[in-house]
């Protein structure tokens, strides 16, 4: 059985999430997209999930408790489990990102601590 799972997701899709795409084990992740104008419909907070979202395109603006803060390409944030949050596209402009949850306080590596050098080697090395 092979190690690995590869799928393919519409990126002009409205949401796609990954979880059943790639069997996923330690991180639910979605990729967005909202076009201009449109929100989230409903401001969320977890029990036990951190959110990490990084915008990959457009532009919006974020509630965090009660605080709205701007979005562009390339923001990149996290958010505690019990902050409650909401996004939204901007008026002019669709925005598209990525989120990911992980059980807070879940990491005990990161890739530093954890990536083991390989011997092998695919062809372009």
């Amino acid at each position: 059985m092979a190690q690995y799972k590869l799928a393919h997701i519409d990126l002009n899709a409205g949401r796609s999430e990954l979880h059943d795409a790639l069997d996923l084990t330690g991180a639910e992740i979605s990729c967005n997209l909202l076009p201009a104008g449109v929100s989230v419909p409903f401001v969320h907070s977890h029990r036990n999930n951190e959110e990490i979202y990084i915008v990959l395109d457009g532009a919006g603006k974020v509630y965090i408790d009660g605080e709205v803060l701007p979005l562009k390409a390339g923001d990149c944030f996290r958010i505690d489990p019990s902050a409650e949050r909401c996004l939204s596209a901007a008026d002019d402009s669709p925005i598209h990102f990525l989120c990911i949850q992980v059980k807070a306080g879940s990491l005990e590596g990161y890739t530093m601590n954890d990536g083991v050098i390989s011997e092998s080697r695919p062809e372009w090395l």
